[in-house]
């Protein structure tokens, strides 16, 4: 029923790749040369080789991200420019596009999986001459190369740094945890060991009490992969290339054929407004903490390293609260089952451990029954490493729909995240942002595996506009802040105590702490890359256009070392080019959703619970946001949701 993840051997990938890619081109030849202009005959199959492909090299582009080595990464590499060169020949099919351009049909789903292949087509240079075809088709294999360049570096720079501490004085004050998965011995010494992967950086950033060390591992993080720069460079230049060659101003413009945004104006003045509202707020932000900070360490010049440290302190003396408090409530293995417990009430369904082959020895997967239906499976991969990429996403492997034959297919996710490891002394601990992070990333795997389309092409996450992407996921999020959901798996991993009223309220009080510098600090990512790829820009230009933003967002002016952008990959080595304001966009939608669904009692209304699966879930990307949502509540989102979410005054 569901595929097995393996792959049998790394150094015949590439070439096993191109025999199956041949394969596929055989049967689109038949396809196309064929008579036969019905849905049935041509974009079905189609779709099946879409999700025969994804199958087959979905487990590789995985495995090169949680169990990154030189073999996978070189099966990667010598594979990108095969699957580039096959998909710009399908997208640059003149014969296939007229045909496609022919079809007729009276299902909703097949319509809609119609007009998303023809713009798609057209968007990856179908009408044009020959010439440009053919450089469009160069200029796709080269964006897919950088942005695996970009990846590599990021991560092979993360890796390459570590800072030794031999004085305990330097991790006083820190979580046992934290000092814990930091201490070593060598020879024969005890050492304390920092590194730039999440949980590590984090744990310093946010506890480490000598300064200097702060700053050593913050401009270490902030000038990581200094060759990106030119990366960068060439990616954005191929960028702008693409856009006029389709007859677009710039990126941006080309990356709102596919989004829910209108104009490039409605997404700058969406952001400009927002900072606008968040300023005053942020200011005071501000000042409260560097008034602290010269209070309780004479701190005469804040620095932007400072701002973790300080901002934990002042927090706990605010509320007499801070993450080492929770800390010992979140054992990583009851958080799961607690989420899964949940997700299972509300949307009744079931999860069951399957023992199946999976990347490495920490995985758990589970199988998804609805009313004792087969429906899913799901993969956890949630414990930090050195083979692993940093950060935290879902990637979807297979896709709910019906293929050529009649036969029904079920769809299957990977939740990949970065938490603190295990240790011989202490299990996985979760800091409660990382109770987050799992609630968002299970957001978007639901958005999938609910899905009930017949259609591939629109089902699960699939055809869904990448700016209202982050909807589930960030809808899901905000209820791990509920003391309904929390004592549900809140148990002290010692003692099975079980978390307090008291620390769930202070959970819920400080959800907003500086909640308008963390405003300031998104809008600040969404406007650079959006005006990124407004115009080409290069070489000293970015960062020119880095500072220029900042004089406005940045209340605590950046060091002049710090080269952010050369670590962005969620726009250069991830989907988000001209499209990070989608977190935002999509928190309108999150927000208002929240406030519609809260309950006191359960955490989450049981009958909004349902609709939620039923109208925005199961539709997938067979329907405009916009119109499931409207169906779902009988209304548009509103934005001043989203200011009543962060308490903004």
């Amino acid at each position: 029923m569901f595929q097995e993840f393996k792959i049998d051997n790394l150094e015949q990938f590439p070439q096993e790749l191109d025999r199956l890619l041949n394969q596929q081109r055989a049967t689109v030849e038949a396809i196309t040369h064929s008579d036969d202009v019905s849905y049935e005959k041509v974009l079905k199959p189609l779709q099946d080789l879409d999700e025969e492909l994804g199958l087959f090299f979905t487990p590789l582009s995985h495995l090169n991200s949680v169990m990154n080595s030189d073999e996978s990464q070189k099966a990667y590499e010598a594979s990108l420019p095969l699957l580039s060169k096959f998909s710009s020949e399908i997208a640059q099919n003149e014969a296939l596009f007229k045909k496609i351009e022919q079809i007729t049909t009276t299902s909703k789903e097949a319509k809609t999986v119609v007009s998303h292949e023809v713009r798609d087509f057209v968007l990856s240079g179908a009408k044009l001459p020959k010439e440009e075809k053919k450089r469009m088709e160069e200029i796709s294999l080269k964006l897919s190369e950088l942005s695996n360049n970009f990846s590599q570096n990021l991560l092979d720079a993360t890796n390459d740094y570590e800072l030794i501490m031999t004085d305990a004085k330097d991790v006083e004050g820190m979580p046992q945890s934290d000092i814990d998965a930091a201490k070593e011995k060598l020879e024969g010494k005890t050492i304390y060991k920092f590194t730039l992967q999440i949980p590590s950086y984090l744990a310093y950033m946010t506890y480490g009490p000598n300064r200097e060390h702060r700053k050593a591992i913050s401009k270490a993080y902030s000038t990581r992969a200094p060759q990106n720069a030119e990366v960068i460079d060439q990616i954005l230049a191929l960028k702008q290339e693409k856009s006029k060659l389709l007859h677009f101003d710039n990126y941006a413009h080309y990356a709102l054929e596919t989004r829910d945004a209108s104009t490039q104006d409605d997404v700058i003045n969406f952001l400009e407004d927002l900072a606008h509202a968040a300023l005053p707020q942020a200011r005071n932000e501000l000042e409260e903490l560097r008034g602290f900070a010269k209070r309780v360490d004479n701190i005469e010049d804040l620095e932007g390293y400072d701002v973790g440290y300080y901002s934990e302190k002042l927090k706990k003396e605010k509320f007499n609260f801070d993450d080492t408090m929770t800390k010992p409530y979140f054992e990583q293995s009851k958080v799961l089952q607690g989420m899964l417990d949940i997700v299972s009430e509300l949307f009744s369904v079931s999860f069951k451990p399957a023992d199946v082959p999976t990347w490495h020895s920490c995985v758990k997967a589970f199988d998804i029954f609805d009313n004792d239906t087969l429906s899913g499976r799901i993969y956890f991969d949630l414990e930090a490493r050195k083979e692993k990429r940093g950060g935290a996403w879902m990637n979807d492997w297979e896709t709910h729909y019906v293929d050529v034959e009649g036969k029904k297919h079920l769809a299957s996710a990977f939740v990949v995240c970065n938490f603190s490891p295990t240790t011989k002394t202490t299990p996985s601990l979760l800091r409660h942002d990382d109770v987050v992070t799992l609630f968002h990333e299970m957001g978007h795997a639901i958005h999938h595996l609910f899905g009930t389309s017949k259609e591939r092409s629109v089902s699960g996450i699939n055809g869904v506009a990448w700016d209202v992407v982050e909807f589930p996921s960030q809808f899901l999020e905000n209820f791990a802040y509920e003391s309904a959901i929390l004592k549900r798996f809140g148990f002290h991993y010692e003692t099975g105590e079980s978390i307090s009223d008291e620390l769930m309220s202070k959970i819920k009080e400080t959800k907003n702490f500086q909640a308008a510098l963390g405003i300031l600090r998104q809008v600040e990512f969404s406007l650079f890359d959006f005006k990124l790829h407004q115009k080409l820009y290069q070489g000293d230009e970015v960062q020119k256009l880095i500072d220029t933003i900042k004089e406005k967002t940045s209340l605590l002016k950046p060091a002049s070392y710090n080269k952010f952008q050369h670590g962005f990959a969620h726009i250069f080595a991830g989907g988000y080019a001209a499209g990070y304001y989608s977190y935002k966009w999509a928190e309108v939608l999150s927000a208002d959703a929240f406030f519609s669904c809260l309950d006191d009692e359960y955490g989450f209304d049981k009958e909004k619970a349902k609709g939620y699966k039923e109208y925005i879930l199961a539709n997938g990307g067979s329907k405009e946001m916009s119109e499931l949502y409207q169906e779902w509540l009988g209304r548009k989102a509103e934005v001043k949701s989203l200011i009543k979410l962060y308490e903004i005054d």
